[in-house]
């Protein structure tokens, strides 16, 4: 039969195909360290210490981060009436800290890159706290307390803190062999889509017509409202705020980018898999989104830019 539900899939996966999960759950893993040292080796202790200095612009993208998206997840999951399983996966993507991608919009959009990477490294830290707590807090307002006891805490806040030591290891690289960096981000790339790939594969071979659950309309409406709210409503709070416009195009790809790498390894390896079932694969469907509608943004900064220099402003 098809799988049109989550909970008429949920049984196998408890029993499955062993030696596909566990390969699936590797290349996650792999995937993410791999991320975590690249995601590192942005990032210079001097620009950090600079920015904690003066530390307006990371305390407001941080504030946005972490309230706006969890926020977005929690109304879309109450708007689209979305299940236990599907809350918990829009969640748990939301609160993930920022992730690489939000570098390549920054450079591309001419925002402050210092910034970014200083972000990023300040929200993965925070993530440890910030993440069970918004995921204890909006959990419990969703199909009242449906999920209760349904969200691993410690199996979360230990990937967490794990993930910091790749993190560590691409800023000590970055500080002590800077000429590798140049190495490191090109074969870091390669490996990330050489995973990407497996994963799909190992996805489809595991779950069969089942992964086609996370393109039901409710999911793919979300995955497609959550990046551009960050975007959008982390642009309005920094402009509030009274940021300025190089500050708030970077806020506002810091906002709306989550680590989707981090996000999919912490559905799959923490979380049971008779509860999450395939929706560890929303975070890629997520990124898919938030790659299309990113680059809709840098596209519109830029006509934005050449009118504004043909009309000599």
């Amino acid at each position: 039969p098809g799988c049109t539900s989550l909970t008429s899939v949920a049984p196998p996966f408890a029993f499955g195909q062993q030696a596909t999960d566990t390969a699936l759950k590797v290349i996650l893993i792999m995937a993410l360290l791999i991320n975590m040292v690249s995601l590192g080796r942005t990032v210079e202790i001097a620009k950090i210490t600079a920015h904690l200095r003066r530390p307006k612009g990371v305390a407001i993208a941080i504030m946005a981060q972490y309230s706006i998206m969890p926020l977005a997840a929690f109304i879309l999951g109450k708007l689209f009436q979305l299940g236990t399983s599907e809350s918990l996966a829009i969640l748990t993507c939301s609160c993930c800290p920022g992730g690489n991608l939000s570098n390549i919009f920054n450079l591309a959009l001419r925002g402050d890159i210092n910034l970014c990477a200083v972000m990023t490294a300040c929200s993965m830290v925070l993530a440890i706290g910030l993440m069970p707590l918004l995921l204890y807090l909006y959990s419990g307002g969703l199909h009242e307390g449906d999920l209760e006891g349904k969200v691993p805490y410690k199996g979360i806040i230990t990937s967490l803190v794990l993930m910091l030591i790749p993190c560590a290891i691409g800023i000590i690289l970055n500080e002590k062999k800077p000429q590798f960096t140049g190495f490191i981000s090109k074969a870091g790339m390669v490996m990330l889509l050489l995973s990407s790939a497996a994963i799909i594969v190992l996805s489809v071979a595991n779950m069969g017509s089942c992964i086609m659950v996370i393109f039901s309309p409710s999911l793919l409406a979300s995955s497609a409202l959550m990046p551009l709210t960050g975007f959008l409503l982390g642009y309005a709070v920094s402009a509030a705020l009274k940021l300025d416009d190089r500050h708030r195009r970077t806020v506002c790809m810091e906002t709306g980018c989550q680590n989707v790498q981090l996000c999919s390894a912490i559905l799959k390896v923490a979380f049971a898999p008779e509860i999450i079932g395939p929706l560890y694969f929303f975070p890629l469907l997520y990124l898919l989104f938030q790659l299309g509608e990113g680059f809709l943004l840098i596209l519109v900064f830029w006509m934005h830019d050449r009118i504004k220099k043909a009309n000599g402003k």
